[in-house]
């Protein structure tokens, strides 16, 4: 071995300084939807929807219980107009009437003008309606899936099926004969008069507006209508919801580890990107103000063949048609229909967006979250596609915040400074309040059962 001629490298770095980055997070995401929506400074912490006076809308599902024996839940057959003010233990009884039926893909479980004398409901699987048109064509109506339900104006009223349900998939529902209804009926009074009220009633659809009187292209001096434009009772009022932790850090560490990065501010710039992080998560799925949660019955389509299609988006943009702003996808479900677009020829175009290039769909760009739900495990599965329209003005999706909190670190978001304990650690409350308001129900849509798992070989 050669004698050294110069000072080692490892030597000399004992007397040189490193050049170091701030502390780096793979958790962390470009978070679009809270880029992308509208925030409004909420000053008393409520914020209240006030609307227009609708007709009682449900949700359009009976839930089912997920076993070898599905069921229908008692409870749920609420959503039926005329038993959502029945007792339970009729529920129970009407529920118990339901039998199971198991379908094969392409069987026809309902015939276009047969008697419907059956109310189904779709457990699990795929089905969808179909109709003679004016000119004699097959039409495509409706997709629907599970725990949807049909047809239960033609079953109530016993009437002739006003279309033909064929299955898409394999699958399970659960069936109801038209004499258990008769049969509770005649046994109570109270259920006789909401169904004949249902059924005098039926041409109201849900969650219609009620109208105003208006006259129009008249000629003369005719009596004009009188109107007046009713709200709701009891408008939504919207509650900062908020993601919250302590940060600890000891004093040891803050008074002797401080430069040239400081610690403390490292650790709290980490954890704001945590709590904006669970922010986004909890604006799409919280149980009650969550965006995924608040979809209405209408606004709800089905995937025609389980890959996202541009027929899919398509339909999906019928419900949102007035200034559609964003879809929201998962990752996967992106890319999926980009094969989708790539096996009709039909690429989507690329605009750039929040500094980075985004697919986009008749103009209307896709934002990828990986904080949308993918089931059936990361390799596959089934995922949601959110279509919004955003702002106030629009009468859209806005993000809620409070104007102002104590120790405001970033927009809503505080830091507190908690005292330090005997041990010499010191803490921070960190708290992040928010919240996201839906103001006009078909300011969103969702495209359900999206599978991403398609591939195609185009050797």
């Amino acid at each position: 071995m050669s004698e050294r001629l110069s000072l080692g490298p490892d030597a000399a770095r004992q007397l040189a300084n490193t050049t170091k980055t701030t502390p780096q997070m793979r958790g962390i995401t470009p978070r679009y939807l809270l880029r992308a929506l509208p925030w409004v400074d909420v000053e008393s912490g409520v914020y209240r929807v006030n609307r227009r006076r609708t007709y009682v809308l449900g949700d359009d599902r009976i839930s089912t219980t997920d076993d070898d024996t599905p069921r229908v839940i008692a409870g749920d057959l609420r959503e039926l107009p005329y038993l959502r003010d029945a007792e339970e233990a009729l529920l129970e009884e009407l529920a118990g009437a339901f039998t199971q039926v198991s379908f094969e893909p392409g069987e026809v479980l309902a015939q276009e003008g047969a008697p419907a004398d059956r109310l189904w409901v779709i457990v699990h699987g795929r089905a969808e309606k179909r109709a003679v048109g004016q000119y004699g064509a097959d039409a495509l109506l409706d997709v629907i899936g599970d725990g949807q339900f049909f047809d239960l104006g033609a079953w109530t009223r016993t009437e002739v099926m006003p279309y033909r349900v064929q299955a898409l998939t394999a699958g399970v529902a659960l069936c109801l004969e038209r004499a258990q209804l008769a049969r509770l009926s005649e046994r109570e009074e109270s259920l006789r008069g909401a169904v004949d009220a249902y059924v005098v009633g039926a041409d109201v659809m849900a969650g219609a507006e009620v109208p105003i009187d208006l006259a129009a292209g008249h000629s003369g001096e005719p009596d004009l209508p009188g109107t007046f434009v009713d709200y709701e009772d009891a408008p939504r009022e919207y509650h900062m919801t908020l993601a919250q932790t302590v940060l600890r850090v000891h004093t040891r560490v803050s008074d002797l580890y401080n430069g040239p990065i400081d610690q403390t501010r490292a650790q709290a710039n980490l954890t704001v990107h945590a709590l904006r992080e669970r922010q986004e998560a909890s604006m799409l799925y919280h149980p009650e103000s969550g965006l995924f949660n608040n979809v209405a019955p209408g606004q709800r389509v089905q995937t025609r063949t389980g890959a996202p299609s541009p027929d899919d988006l398509d339909e999906l943009l019928t419900r949102v048609w007035k200034q559609p702003s964003y879809f929201l996808a998962h990752p996967k479900a992106i890319a999926a229909f980009g094969r989708e677009c790539t096996r009709r020829g039909v690429p989507p175009v690329i605009e750039h967006r929040f500094g980075t290039p985004l697919l986009t769909w008749r103009g209307v760009p896709l934002l990828p979250s990986d904080k949308v739900r993918l089931s059936g495990g990361a390799g596959g599965g089934t995922t949601e596609i959110l279509l919004m329209r955003l702002g106030e003005a629009e009468q859209g999706v806005v993000g809620l915040r409070p104007s102002s909190v104590p120790d405001e670190v970033e927009p809503g978001l505080a830091m507190k400074n908690m005292g330090t304990d005997q041990k010499g650690i010191t803490s921070y409350l960190m708290t992040a309040y928010f919240n996201a308001a839906v103001l006009v129900e078909d300011a969103l849509a969702v495209l359900q059962n999206v599978e991403v798992f398609k591939y195609h070989d185009y050797s």
